[in-house]
């Protein structure tokens, strides 16, 4: 690995928060050549590494150093070697940080390192959860695949009236509700459902109709979601528990499925709704080939007027 050439590529923004958390360096995006196997990110006060294949140690020490000199506030430099088995967590230099709380657009969020495969928020979803809070003003708004409820952080930031927050996994939704509690948020306006949402349709339309969908659900998961097949099984319900003129945010995260797999299965399975636009990524998560990154499409539910 060349470090200094490496160096020169990170992304540090002058005028920034030092508790704002953003992604130093995406290769992962294939944007860099001879680095698609790293990404950095900023997790204040850690600077964490995350790799996709093996490093030599003194490359991997000579990064941390570099990363500490030109991160002041650093007080923890980390690495996650995510092509090992369980995605095992490494301090390379400073305090051994598992967990922090950072800021993105003046909301706090619970970081969590060492325990788990992800820290608990998606940074290139920033536009999205921004997106999100300056729609939700007097909404009602469904969160579906919540995961540790980042959209609905946002959406009571920005005036949702409720937000309903669907997860199959307990624990996920309880670091949701700790998230809320740090924003300091009125909990009488969030219902916190851990359901299967491919059983359990009536639940939805049980809190609703809402006036705002956020629907990012994980690409494929053993035995529970399989994107390609379970998509439209979403799509199709919406008539059921949204209301005419509202607003949808469909996320697709595989690499594998472009935007027009998303755009053909709303129209086939749910022609009552309207495409808007595009979400754009954050800058900084650059992809060398179109469509494998983040799309995040915006649509409005037109109801009977379709």
């Amino acid at each position: 690995m060349d470090v200094s050439a490496l160096i020169e590529q990170l992304d540090i923004p002058s005028a920034i928060s030092p508790n704002e958390c953003y992604r130093l360096f995406h290769g992962r995006g294939h944007a860099f050549p001879d680095f698609e196997y790293i990404n950095i990110d900023w997790l204040p006060p850690v600077a964490l590494i995350t790799l996709y294949q093996d490093v030599e140690p003194s490359a991997l020490g000579l990064l941390a150093q570099a990363l500490q000199q030109r991160l002041p506030h650093a007080e923890s430099i980390q690495v996650q070697y995510r092509h090992q088995h369980g995605g095992p967590f490494e301090v390379l230099l400073g305090k051994p940080f598992e967990q922090t709380v950072v800021e993105e657009n003046g909301l706090k969020f619970h970081i969590q390192l060492g325990k788990a495969q992800n820290t608990g928020l998606f940074l290139d979803m920033r536009n999205g959860r921004e997106w999100v809070r300056q729609h939700a003003n007097d909404k009602r708004v469904l969160n579906l695949f919540a995961y540790t409820c980042g959209f609905s952080v946002a959406a009571l930031a920005g005036g949702a009236s409720h937000v309903v927050n669907i997860d199959n996994n307990k624990s996920v939704l309880s670091k949701g509700r700790e998230n809320h509690r740090l924003n300091q948020h009125d909990l009488k306006r969030v219902t916190f459902e851990r359901v299967d949402i491919f059983k359990s349709f009536s639940r939805l339309r049980k809190h609703g109709p809402y006036d705002l969908l956020v629907c990012d659900p994980p690409s494929f998961q053993q035995g529970s979601v399989d994107i390609r097949r379970d998509y439209k099984k979403i799509i199709r319900r919406l008539p059921e528990f949204m209301n005419p003129g509202s607003e949808l945010m469909l996320c697709l995260n595989s690499p594998d499925l472009d935007e027009p797999f998303l755009l053909d299965m709303v129209a086939e399975a749910c022609p009552a709704c309207e495409f808007i636009q595009r979400l754009p990524n954050p800058e900084i998560f650059k992809e060398a080939m179109a469509g494998k990154g983040l799309k995040v499409l915006l649509f409005r539910y037109l109801g009977d007027e379709a």
